[in-house]
């Protein structure tokens, strides 16, 4: 289970490559800009700013109804059958999640295979957590590696052991977030400890595969763990670099179409603060730390 295919990204990873975005997630971080990441299964994104009133879609889902003049969707109701979205000339919705077999998701990403290679790049499989999926994260590496293709893992590190140890032999580089080092922290953040993603952390450096780590940097919620971040990276011996990624609002609409509470409206996206932080790791002794 998917939720998209992107071609073109150049921040997954080196070079230019193809992102496939996995379902589903083992953590529950408050800034999540992929919310249709978090489950498992298909959803339906429903923008009521789209809706027009013709009524086609009451006429052939009983997910949708009329009440006091609003159209309202009930997604208890919703049986995922798609007729509401075929039949919306506004494109209302859409169903979010692609059941994708490891010879299709091959395929489609092999069609930029020259420019992949051209620039230094590959494929990248994030998400939510491709790990969760990790059989089928294989299968795909299988067939793309036949064609020498890079192949990044973007992860939170919050899977079991076994899964790393699986896709270790196919993974050219890790791209891992570290949220906090501070374990009350980190709970605060994302709902879990992170005693297992620091524990994974260490393994998969241990094993001498490059590693990018990716600092979220979010006002008021882990604004407070750089050092602790930057001697715990101290520590490791196949970091590449560092990216601090922005906290951003981007993702205010995708809640919404989910119906989904976005917890944190209040906070205000850091643009000096970036660069401060950055600042501060180099004089710390970090060298190879930039912004994204």
């Amino acid at each position: 289970m998917i939720f998209a295919i992107k071609p073109f990204e150049i921040h997954d990873g080196d070079g230019i490559r193809t992102t496939v975005f996995f379902k589903g997630c083992s953590l529950r971080c408050k800034w999540c800009h992929n919310p249709e990441s978090l489950s498992a299964h298909k959803q339906i994104f429903f923008d009521q700013s789209r809706c027009v009133h013709c009524l086609k879609c009451v006429s052939v889902c009983d997910a949708n109804k009329i009440r006091e003049g609003k159209h309202i969707f009930v997604r208890d109701l919703c049986s995922l059958c798609g007729k509401c979205e075929n039949v919306c000339p506004q494109n209302v919705f859409e169903t979010i999640g692609m059941d994708m077999t490891a010879e299709e998701i091959a395929k489609e990403v092999l069609k930029d295979e020259i420019f992949m290679k051209g620039s230094g790049g590959g494929v990248t499989f994030s998400g939510g957590e491709p790990l969760l999926q990790v059989d089928l994260c294989i299968e795909i590496a299988k067939i793309l590696k036949e064609k020498d293709i890079n192949i990044a893992i973007d992860t939170c590190g919050a899977v079991p052991r076994s899964a790393i140890d699986k896709i270790i032999p196919y993974a050219d580089a890790f791209l891992f977030d570290m949220k906090a080092i501070d374990e009350n922290v980190h709970i605060a953040c994302t709902g879990s400890s992170n005693k297992l993603i620091l524990d994974n952390l260490k393994y998969i450096d241990s094993v001498g595969i490059p590693l990018e780590i990716r600092y979220p940097f979010v006002p008021t919620m882990n604004d407070g763990e750089v050092e602790r971040i930057l001697d715990f990276i101290k520590q490791l011996k196949n970091v590449k670099c560092v990216r601090v990624l922005g906290y951003h609002n981007y993702a205010q609409s995708k809640y919404d179409s989910l119906e989904m509470p976005y917890l944190l409206s209040e906070i205000v996206p850091p643009k000096k603060e970036l660069t401060l932080v950055v600042e501060r790791m180099k004089a710390l002794g970090l060298e190879n730390v930039d912004v994204y």
